[in-house]
C-alpha cells in the first residue's frame, strides 16, 4: 500500500470538533489502498480532552508525536490562568476585554503569523526531512488550520517534490473572526502572502462546502480554481451503532432514563455568545409560561463550550429549571444525546462568512434522523442542505416568527416516530470521503508519472 503523511495538530485524546476529520478519515483510508502516517504535536494546548476517541485509532497507525512550544504559558502567565487551564484559541468573544487581554491578542495577531503554533514549523520540518530520508512516502496531507501546519507541508514538498494535498477545513484570510484581529498592514500581507504560496505550491486544494469552494476559486484566488475540490465533513456510521460502539447503548439507556417523557432540545460542541440564539428562549419562555406541561416537559441539553450568556438568558426567562449544562461529555455520550433529541439546535455564528460554513455537527445531527433548527443565513450552504436532505429549518437570528412557527411545528409533532437515517445519507459518510480522499490521491500520483 502507499503511505501517506498528515500532518495535523489535533488528534486524540485532544476533543472536539477538530480532531474528528483525519481521526475519522485515518481510520477508513487503509480500505483504499493507502497507509496514513500521523505527525502531530506532542504536548498541545487544546480545550478538550476526549480519552474515548483513542478506540478509533489501530494499533497498527503510526503515530509520530513531538514536543512543541506554543507562547500560552506567558498569556496564562500574564492573565492570571492556571498552568494546566485550557484557554480559548479564537480568542475573538463578546466578552469585555482588559489591557491584558487587548495587548496578548495584538501580540498573538500580530507576532505569531499565522498562528500561535508557528514555533512548531522550524524543527517539524527539520525532524520531517530526516524521516522521509528514511523511509518512503508517497504523499503528505497537511490539514489546517491551524495553518502553521501547511507551512510545514509546504517546505517538505518543496525538498522532496512529494505530491501535497492542503485541507482547509476553515477558510484562512476569509474566517469570519479575521477581520476582528487587529492586523497591522504589515501582518495582512504577510498572512496573505503565505495564503497565496500556499494555494500555489500544493497539488490540490481541499475545502469542505461549495461555497469555500468557490471563495477559493474566483476574484483573487481565481487562478486556483481548478485545482480546487469539495470533500465535506460527515458521520461515522460506528459512532451510530451499538454494535460497533458497545457504550452507545449504555449511555441511551441512562440518558432515555432520565429524560423519559422530556421534550428535549439538545445543543452539542461550542456555542460562543456571537451564536447564541437569543430569541429561541425568548420564544421557549414564554411558550413555558402560558403552558404548563409544556414546561413540565421542556428539557434544555447543551453539552460542550457554552458562554455563560445562554445561561443567563435561560434564567432571565423563567427556564433555569428546565436547563442543564453537561459541559465537556465523551464523544459517545454526546452521539447518544443527539439521537435522544426531539429539537437539535446548529446556530451558525452572526457574521457574514458563516454562509460557507457546513460543520461536522450537521452531518452527525443528520445521521439521527431528527429534526434541526438552525440559525444562520438562510442563503448558505447549510441552508441548502437542510432543504435538500429534509432534515429540518433555517432561520435568521432575528427572525422571532420564523423561529415560533418552527417550535410550534417540531413541538406539534412531539411524540412521533423517529427515523433513523444513517443509510439513507450514506454519502455523507466518513467512509466515503475517505474513499474520495484515496481517489484524489491516486489521480494526483497517476498524473505526476
Amino acid at each position: 500500500m502507499r503511505k501517506v503523511l498528515v500532518i495535523t495538530y489535533y488528534w486524540p485524546p485532544s476533543g472536539g470538533s477538530g480532531v474528528q476529520r483525519w481521526l475519522k478519515t485515518s481510520k477508513y483510508l487503509p480500505k483504499y489502498g493507502w497507509t496514513p502516517v500521523i505527525y502531530t504535536p506532542e504536548n498541545p494546548d487544546v480545550n478538550s480532552v476526549d480519552e474515548s476517541l483513542l478506540k478509533d485509532i489501530s494499533p497498527d497507525l503510526e503515530v509520530i508525536k513531538r514536543k512543541i512550544r506554543e507562547p500560552y504559558a506567558a498569556y496564562k502567565f500574564l492573565t492570571g490562568k492556571k498552568k494546566g487551564e485550557h484557554i480559548q484559541a479564537n480568542i475573538v468573544s463578546g466578552k469585555k476585554k482588559g489591557f491584558i487581554q487587548k495587548l496578548s491578542g495584538y501580540i498573538r495577531a500580530n507576532w505569531f503569523i499565522p498562528d500561535p503554533r508557528v514555533w512548531w514549523v522550524k524543527p517539524s520540518i527539520k525532524f520531517l526531512k530526516k524521516y522521509i530520508g528514511q523511509n518512503n512516502v508517497d504523499a503528505i496531507i497537511s490539514t489546517g488550520p491551524p495553518h502553521s501546519m501547511h507551512l510545514i507541508a509546504r517546505e517538505i514538498h518543496r525538498v522532496f517534490n512529494i505530491t501535497w494535498i492542503a485541507d482547509f477545513r476553515d477558510p484562512w484570510t476569509n474566517i469570519f473572526y479575521f477581520k476582528h484581529l487587529g492586523l497591522s498592514e504589515k501582518s495582512l500581507r504577510k498572512h496573505k502572502s503565505l495564503e497565496r504560496s500556499v494555494l500555489e505550491e500544493a497539488d490540490r486544494i481541499i475545502v469542505v462546502s461549495e461555497q469555500m469552494k468557490t471563495e477559493f476559486s474566483t476574484g483573487e484566488y481565481t487562478t486556483f480554481a481548478n485545482k480546487v475540490s469539495m470533500i465535506p465533513n460527515g458521520y461515522d456510521p460506528d459512532d451510530f451503532s451499538t454494535e460497533k460502539n458497545p457504550e452507545l447503548a449504555s449511555a441511551e439507556k441512562e440518558i432515555a432514563e432520565k429524560t423519559a417523557g422530556k421534550f428535549v432540545v439538545a445543543h452539542t460542541g461550542l456555542l460562543p455568545k456571537s451564536a447564541d440564539p437569543d430569541k429561541l428562549w425568548n420564544i421557549l419562555g414564554d411558550i413555558a409560561k402560558k403552558d404548563a406541561d409544556f414546561r413540565q416537559k421542556l428539557l434544555i441539553a447543551v453539552m460542550g463550550q457554552t458562554d455563560g450568556c445562554v445561561k443567563e438568558e435561560i434564567a432571565e426567562n423563567g427556564l433555569s429549571d428546565n436547563y442543564v449544562d453537561l459541559g465537556y461529555v465523551p464523544h459517545t455520550t454526546s452521539i447518544a444525546w443527539m439521537k435522544r433529541a426531539d429539537l437539535l439546535l446548529l446556530p451558525l455564528r452572526k457574521e457574514k462568512e458563516s454562509r460557507a460554513i457546513l460543520t461536522g455537527k450537521f452531518f452527525e445531527y443528520l445521521a439521527t434522523g431528527n429534526r434541526i433548527l438552525a440559525f444562520g443565513p438562510v442563503d448558505g450552504n447549510l441552508a441548502e442542505e437542510l432543504k435538500t436532505t429534509g432534515s429540518g429549518i433555517i432561520c435568521e437570528f432575528e427572525d422571532e416568527n420564523g423561529i415560533r412557527k418552527s417550535v410550534e411545528k417540531i413541538r406539534a409533532d412531539f411524540g412521533g416516530v423517529k427515523e433513523n437515517k444513517t443509510n439513507t445519507h450514506s454519502k455523507f459518510s466518513r467512509v466515503k470521503a475517505s474513499e474520495d480522499f484515496a481517489k484524489m490521491l491516486d489521480e494526483i500520483i497517476l498524473k505526476s508519472k
